[in-house]
């Protein structure tokens, strides 16, 4: 509580004869709207000068000039004041004292400005100090908030009322403080330069939880009608406690995607959407999303959102996969292997979901169907058999592609076994057929002749015929009526068959048409039957002959 006898020690130090016109007021002082204010003054004067007819002084508004015309505050001659002051304003202090304290009463905002005190002595000796007192009327309380409020780190705020009104006394209280976690509150009086202010200090913790929060000072005055109040916004910086972005999705090549994404700090973060080590977009914000258009699987993979707004960091991922049908395969050239090689066959491709690899030959299914985007089918000692076109077919759920090539297997000829020499009505044909890759050359070697016959030689009716792989060579050795000996083979004929990688001779069977022999078969089953049938006749005589020479003989011993 101000009191106006902290003003008299000041009047005892002053007993410098030679002192000058001086005046001690307050710099600043404030006052709530519709209270009172008092402001503390003492002044000083020449200590030659007489004051004639008493000590007189005058409180200015505004201006400390008479010749401007400022409102008159307080007069000690007369009661004739500003229009404003009517019955507000009282002289607390003695004149003759050299105090000049003032207190005006129920001040309202038009009120606030500076007053000057103008000391009048009588006669000329008139004075308007240059000193000032400014006074601030204020409609809410003062509440002092750092230029920053960090979370997790302990704040104070603190609440001023000013206390220079000696007939109310002010209290503070603190609003909508039921939120903050364990808050501590503490009082305290400040005296300053003559002047008076109450204040109170909130202590917490502030969380992020709390930004935007509304807190509120209020100051009344015990017994009266007069309350003031000031409410605040908390603004607490805090680093990025949340990044939100997409969940993980699928797209199809060529279509367009949108990823978003939102950081929850104070201030807003720096956004910055990353791919790899790729920077796509950026933008302070408190959220950014990243448009893709016309996506490709080049585009598939992991992109994130980071967060910074210099108070911290924080990251978020989403995995974009990208759809599209498998791409043509990727497959051996085509290729010529000899017979009993070993070879591995790959097929590779590209596509989203992974593809399943088949191994098509020439149509049918060869190998296991592989889910992955490499097949490689392994061919252990092929064989002829393995010849021929190899497809490897590529699916998914959003299309198909095939790639396919050719494996020529090369191997040494062989005999086949319709090959023999055949008795015909004609005479006797013989006929060779071998296969092989390359086709192979055939030749017919009779070695009782010593005589080789080739296509090159046209004494024997030589002909050769050749189909893919397989040849056929024949040829005719005996002319229509000449007749084969049936003691043995009437003729010897090797048949010789070669390529690349190998020569064979073998000797051909000698068999006989089969129309020819099955008259043969006939011819002597025939014959047979009717031997039979003449030795079975020639028995049956002969037994009724003898039963015919036995009865005439037993009649000629029968008596009469």
């Amino acid at each position: 509580m101000w009191c106006l006898e902290l003003l008299l020690p000041l009047l005892l130090i002053i007993n410098d004869a030679r002192c000058q016109w001086n005046v001690w007021v307050p710099r600043d002082i404030s006052a709530m709207t519709n209270s009172c204010v008092v402001i503390p003054c003492t002044f000083m004067y020449p200590s030659g000068i007489r004051p004639y007819r008493g000590t007189h002084g005058i409180w200015y508004f505004g201006q400390p000039y008479p010749q401007l015309f400022p409102p008159v505050v307080f007069k000690s001659r007369t009661d004739v004041v500003h229009e404003s002051y009517k019955g507000r304003t009282k002289l607390l202090g003695d004149l003759n004292q050299r105090n000049c304290t003032l207190l005006i009463n129920n001040i309202g905002a038009e009120h606030s400005g500076k007053y000057y005190f103008r000391a009048d002595l009588g006669g000329a000796n008139m004075y308007t100090y240059p000193d000032f007192s400014e006074l601030k009327v204020l409609d809410q309380p003062n509440i002092d908030v750092p230029e920053e409020i960090v979370s997790d780190v302990s704040l104070e705020l603190t609440c001023y009322a000013p206390d220079n009104c000696p007939e109310m006394t002010p209290e503070i209280q603190w609003m909508y403080i039921d939120y903050l976690p364990d808050p501590e509150i503490s009082s305290d009086f400040l005296e300053d330069g003559n002047t008076a202010v109450l204040s109170s200090t909130l202590t917490f913790t502030p969380r992020p939880m709390h930004n935007g929060q509304l807190l509120g000072c209020r100051v009344y005055y015990p017994n009266t009608t007069l309350v003031y109040e000031r409410l605040i916004s908390l603004d607490i910086k805090y680093s990025p406690r949340s990044v939100w972005v997409n969940v993980s999705s699928e797209v199809m090549e060529g279509s367009s995607v949108m990823l978003h994404c939102e950081v929850d700090s104070n201030p807003p973060s720096r956004i910055s959407w990353m791919f790899g080590d790729q920077e796509l977009l950026w933008d302070t914000a408190s959220n950014v999303s990243l448009s893709l258009d016309d996506v490709t699987p080049a585009q598939e993979g992991i992109y994130t959102c980071y967060g910074d707004n210099g108070y911290g960091i924080m990251n978020t991922s989403l995995y974009l996969a990208v759809n599209y049908p498998p791409r043509e395969p990727v497959i051996n050239d085509s290729m010529t292997i000899l017979e009993g090689s070993t070879l591995a066959l790959h097929c590779s491709t590209q596509g989203s979901p992974a593809p399943t690899l088949t191994w098509l030959k020439d149509g049918e299914l060869v190998g296991t169907i592989t889910a992955d985007e490499l097949s490689v089918l392994e061919i252990v000692e092929i064989t002829p058999q393995g010849d021929g076109q190899y497809r490897c077919l590529a699916e998914n759920e959003h299309g198909r592609a095939s790639s396919s090539f050719n494996i020529t297997v090369e191997y040494a000829p062989v005999l086949l076994e319709e090959s023999k020499c055949t008795v015909v009505r004609e005479g006797v044909q013989c006929v060779c057929i071998a296969t092989g890759n390359p086709e192979p050359t055939i030749e017919f070697y009779l070695p009782d002749v010593n005589v080789t016959i080739n296509e090159t030689d046209g004494r024997y009716n030589f002909y050769t015929h050749t189909d893919g792989h397989t040849s056929t060579g024949m040829i005719k050795l005996r002319e229509k009526g000449e007749r084969v000996d049936n003691g043995g083979p009437a003729v010897n004929v090797h048949c010789s068959y070669f390529n690349t990688y190998g020569r064979e001779s073998v000797q051909l069977e000698l068999q006989q048409e089969k129309k020819y022999m099955m008259a043969v078969i006939v011819g002597t089953i025939g014959g047979v039957a009717v031997i039979a049938f003449i030795i079975a006749a020639v028995r049956y005589v002969g037994h009724n002959n003898k039963n015919l020479r036995q009865s005439c003989w037993a009649q000629s011993l029968t008596p009469f």
